[in-house]
């Protein structure tokens, strides 16, 4: 029999078993945070911000410009992620081995700070990380495999699976082809031993020329219906081409880098662009803000003197003259655009519009900006009405609703928004 002392250190040890036990096991069920749940409230409205804010660089399975985000709580906490989704500069800095890890795998691209973002806007948008639209894994890994390029505009199949496809067909003409000539060949071995009148003899043995084939009305149809059809396209290619200006990146008259001041140096877009929270235009600096900076830095090169850019510079403000900037962004003079209504009131990113804008030496044209890419954003971007009052009577009047309030809700399909 077990003595009493015995009986209380096996009781001791049973009771250190279990604490640890149970810290062990609570350390896994308590790590993840309870505001990240798998709810369709919580994904609908993570994939709003989503789509808002990381979408230009971002896939939930997929590396693009950064890296697939699924899975991000379980590699960190999501105390990590949020704070690394608010500021990523600042948890980078702070020498957390994991961000200095993924900061150099993906060339030291910086990632806008999001500090705007709610705690309620960053738990959905984990939710919607970790369980939104999920994919079949194969599937995933085999666009994955494919490339950032490797599928297709239209339909979504990879291009190697269009070429295979294309190469089979070719493959299957000319097999039936081959067959058709054999089963032409049989029959008219065939018939060539049967007893034929002369007429019918002479229709069997003529012999296939290419010169008739070719004057033929059946072949002259078909060939001037594919050159017609192949005008049409390109005609109506070049139509729906008029004004589009995607890729457009002219040579400005100073070699201003965006990836170095919007960038690297996390300078807001709104310091330069002053009139984008406050008006319709975004306004383009002026040499004074210019010199607001270059006043004490002048040399980017790291030699001695002005650098001949910032020359251009000082030169502009001697002269009193402006800075020739080439405009890239062009709308119409038929549409109306307001920008300070998109950023001020809607909440937009910069990068929504423009690309990521943070990247480029070179501006260009991120989005196509005709009528349809606008629309197309007015129907799916949802009204973001929090702390807003200005929403207040539009949420109340589209509180019977079960789908989120959305611009094409208040407005955004009407024509006279735009075409005044």
């Amino acid at each position: 029999m077990l003595s009493k002392r015995s009986l209380v250190g096996v009781r001791l040890n049973f009771h250190t078993l279990a604490v640890l036990f149970f810290f062990l096991i609570g350390t896994q069920v308590f790590a993840a945070d309870p505001a990240v749940v798998e709810s369709d409230e919580a994904i609908a409205a993570g994939k709003s911000v989503f789509n808002a804010n990381c979408k230009t660089c971002h896939k939930l399975d997929q590396k693009m410009i950064g890296p697939a985000l699924r899975g991000v709580t379980d590699r960190q906490s999501a105390e990590w992620a949020k704070s690394f989704i608010k500021n990523s500069s600042a948890v980078i800095a702070s020498g957390d081995e994991y961000a200095t890890a993924l900061f150099a795998e993906f060339n030291n691209t910086v990632m806008p700070a999001h500090t705007f973002l709610s705690d309620d806007d960053l738990n959905n948008l984990l939710s919607y990380i970790e369980f939104g639209d999920k994919v079949d894994p194969a599937a995933a890994a085999a666009t994955a495999a494919g490339g950032e390029g490797a599928v297709a505009a239209g339909g979504g199949i990879p291009t190697e699976y269009l070429t295979v496809i294309v190469v089979v067909l070719v493959i299957v003409l000319l097999l039936i082809l081959i067959v058709l000539g054999l089963i032409i060949s049989v029959l008219t071995k065939y018939i060539n031993k049967q007893d034929l009148d002369a007429d019918d003899k002479e229709f069997v043995s003529q012999k296939f020329e290419l010169g008739k084939l070719l004057k033929s009305d059946g072949f002259v149809i078909i060939v001037t219906a594919l050159v017609i059809a192949l005008v049409a396209k390109t005609a109506i290619d070049g139509l729906y081409s008029v004004g589009v200006q995607q890729g457009y990146a002219p040579t400005q008259p100073i070699a201003y880098s965006h990836a170095l001041h919007a960038g690297t140096l996390e300078i807001q877009c709104q310091y330069c662009h002053t009139g984008v929270e406050i008006g319709r235009s975004a306004n383009i600096p002026s040499p004074n803000i210019c010199m607001n900076c270059h006043t004490h830095v002048q040399n980017v090169q790291g030699k001695d003197g002005i650098s001949p850019e910032i020359q251009k510079i000082y030169d502009a403000v001697d002269n009193n003259k402006p800075i020739e900037w080439v405009r890239v962004h062009n709308l119409p003079d038929l549409a109306y655009f307001n920008h300070s209504q998109h950023v001020k009131v809607g909440g937009i990113e910069c990068q929504t519009c423009h690309g990521p804008i943070q990247e480029m030496e070179v501006v260009r044209q991120h989005s196509a900006l005709t009528m349809g890419w606008c629309i197309d954003c007015h129907r799916n971007t949802e009204i973001n009405s929090q702390g807003n009052e200005y929403y207040d009577k539009l949420v109340q009047l589209h509180s019977d609703s079960k789908d989120a309030l959305k611009v094409k809700d208040i407005g955004g399909l009407e024509c006279a928004k735009c075409h005044y």
